[in-house]
């Protein structure tokens, strides 16, 4: 059985000791198409080390920013071919501004592992401190497998967040580059649908795939950029549910509605009739 709820649910994924350099934050940036403006004040903040910047999802990659082999869907009770494997959400929560280098330790845990039928979802969540132990984040994932479904488990919540109504207080189209998915795989995510035409063609893609989470951190610094003044500081959690593909050199319509706790907002890509790329997208604010 290559899911064995009773084993899967709450075990320990053990603890990951890491660093980060001002070199890795910089690459990160540049992954998701910071600097295209190189006189532009808030873009260089982006991609130079003296007045460096960072954005709070690096701290989603940063445990794995130097993983150089491709992931493997292997957890105790879990056994999953990745060409099934589809990222379904991801969040993060900040503590206080990600600082530009440093070290930490990740406790990565299984949270949940949802029974879809057609498919099985699984929730992983990872608390990330200083070594002295002292919080720097938070983030919660589920990966979407397909055809993994029918083991028997719980099918898990099914309520969404309700789509948002009224004129939105920022629309925006934000390009990407033909070579982009190759430029973001530098970043950790080794995984050849987002670089091999063969592989993605078996995983019935038409060609390769941009990573979902560089399609996530290309969304946040388009809000951070038109909504919070480029301050990276006043995001507190940024979390999206991943609802299609976007392929690498197509653009992105970001659209973002007023929420009490900051923004909620969609991404499309614009020129597949804007086809759902994320939803549920929520940006909470300090």
């Amino acid at each position: 059985m290559p899911i064995d709820p009773a084993v899967a649910i709450g075990a320990d994924l053990g603890v990951t000791k890491f660093e980060w350099s001002t070199s890795d934050v910089l690459l990160y940036h540049l992954a998701l198409g910071a600097g295209t403006d190189p006189l532009s004040t808030s873009e260089l903040g982006y991609v130079l080390e003296d007045r460096l910047k960072v954005l709070p999802t690096f701290g989603v990659v940063a445990p794995n920013f130097r993983t150089f082999e491709p992931p493997a869907v292997t957890f105790p009770g879990i056994e999953i071919d990745l060409a099934k494997v589809l990222h379904g959400t991801q969040s993060i929560t900040v503590h206080s501004s990600l600082p530009a280098a440093g070290r930490a330790v990740a406790h990565a845990r299984i949270a949940d592992v949802w029974d879809k039928e057609k498919a099985a979802v699984i929730v992983q969540e990872a608390t990330v401190t200083t070594p002295s132990g002292d919080p720097l984040w938070t983030t919660t994932s589920s990966i979407f497998a397909r055809g993994e479904g029918g083991f028997g488990g719980s099918r898990g919540p099914s309520g969404r967040l309700p789509a948002p109504t009224g004129d939105p207080v920022l629309e925006v189209s934000v390009p990407t580059l033909p070579q982009q998915a190759l430029l973001y795989r530098l970043c950790g995510d080794r995984n050849p649908l987002h670089a091999d035409p063969s592989f993605a063609a078996a995983a019935g893609f038409d060609r390769p795939i941009l990573h979902g989470l560089c399609t996530y951190g290309i969304v946040c610094k388009a809000l951070v950029d038109n909504l919070l003044d480029g301050d990276v500081s006043r995001v507190a959690t940024f979390g999206t549910r991943f609802a299609g593909i976007l392929f690498p050199g197509e653009s992105l319509r970001v659209r973002a509605w007023r929420t009490e706790t900051g923004y909620q907002a969609t991404a499309t890509a614009t020129s597949r009739d804007n086809a759902p790329v994320l939803d549920e997208t929520v940006l909470i604010v300090r």
